[in-house]
């Protein structure tokens, strides 16, 4: 990432709750609090409808339903670089109640690091980032998670990245 006019030398970011609200710019929290429900097969189920807007994106792409097994990483979290998926939108959905980190920037060409922002989930929440939104890989603090990785498949590449620029330095960690 070439460095913007004024970008600071380094950021130390504390990663907030996971809100609707905060993350809106993002795309979408996964989560049934505060969801539309409906009771369903002979009111043994409750149904949260349209948690997210799954975007695969133009002409032949389809939509994948993958798992993930990530390791911990180690806190606070240096941030060397971001991806983005320019073709379509990827959700992260915890199988096991793993809390988890999530950083993003706004959809773009480049990002400034002064736009970089850092929210933790509640280990009941997943997140959907929208198309082109920039994102750290998967990050998990405590143990090994396996998450529901919902994605795009198709023609042409779809995962772009982004370097953090020498001599700048940006860290995230969990509030106390």
């Amino acid at each position: 990432m070439p460095p913007a006019p004024g970008t600071p030398a380094s950021l130390a970011l504390v990663a907030q709750p996971l809100t609707r609200e905060a993350f809106a710019a993002f795309g979408d929290v996964i989560e049934s609090a505060h969801s539309r429900s409906m009771s369903i097969n002979a009111g043994m189920t409750t149904r949260f409808h349209d948690l997210a807007r799954v975007d695969p994106g133009p002409g032949d792409s389809r939509v994948l339903v993958n798992i993930f097994e990530t390791q911990p990483y180690a806190m606070p979290l240096p941030v060397r670089m971001l991806e983005r998926h320019p073709l379509g939108s990827q959700a992260f959905v915890p199988m096991d109640g793993s809390r988890f980190l999530v950083v993003v920037a706004p959809a773009g060409d480049t990002v400034r690091v002064e736009d970089i922002r850092a929210f933790v989930t509640d280990g009941r929440q997943g997140v959907n980032y929208a198309r082109g939104v920039w994102h750290h890989p998967l990050v998990v603090t405590q143990q090994t998670a396996s998450f529901v990785v919902i994605d795009r498949g198709g023609v042409g590449p779809n995962c772009d990245e982004i370097f953090v620029p020498p001599g700048c330095e940006v860290r995230v960690r969990l509030a106390d």
